[in-house]
C-alpha cells in the first residue's frame, strides 16, 4: 500500500499558489492595458463620426450652393449623415474660405462614449485627423 502512494503524480500547495501569483502578475498588468486599448477605440470611433459629418457637410454644401460664412444645421444633414449609431449628440458645421482661397468646413460639437467626451470646437478636417487622446475627456480645434 505505501508503495502506491508514493507512485502518485500531482501538484503540491506551493507550486500551485506559484501558478496562481503568476496569473495575478499577467493580468494586473494586462487590463489596463486592454482598457486603454477600449479608450482609444471609442476616441477614434468618436473622431470617425466627426469626418462623417464633415464629409456630409460637403455633400449638403454642393446639392444645396452653400456659400462661406453660412453655418450647416444638424437638421439639414439628416439625410446626408447615418447617425443611427453616431456618437456625435450635437454639432454644425461652418462653412469659411481659408486665405489660400479654398473652401474650409469646420464642426463644432460634441460627442461621447463609454466615458470617453470630444468636443469640437470649429475643428476642421486637419485637426480631427492629427488629434491624439490625451485624456478621458478633449477637446479639438481652435
Amino acid at each position: 500500500k505505501r508503495k502506491l502512494l508514493k507512485n502518485q503524480k500531482g501538484f503540491t500547495l506551493i507550486e500551485l499558489l506559484a501558478v496562481i501569483v503568476i496569473l495575478a502578475i499577467i493580468a494586473a498588468i494586462a487590463i489596463p492595458a486592454i482598457g486603454n486599448v477600449i479608450k482609444n477605440s471609442r476616441f477614434n470611433a468618436i473622431k470617425s463620426d466627426a469626418i462623417q459629418v464633415i464629409s456630409a457637410a460637403k455633400l449638403y454644401a454642393a446639392d444645396n450652393d452653400v456659400k462661406s460664412g453660412q453655418t450647416i444645421k444638424q437638421n439639414d444633414l439628416a439625410k446626408y449623415v447615418d447617425d443611427k449609431d453616431s456618437k456625435l449628440t450635437k454639432y454644425n458645421v461652418t462653412v469659411t474660405t481659408g486665405t489660400d482661397g479654398k473652401i474650409d468646413y469646420q464642426l463644432t460639437g460634441e460627442g461621447s462614449d463609454g466615458g470617453v467626451s470630444v468636443h469640437f470646437k470649429n475643428a476642421n478636417l486637419a485637426d480631427i485627423n492629427s488629434a491624439k487622446r490625451t485624456s478621458d475627456d478633449v477637446t479639438i480645434g481652435k
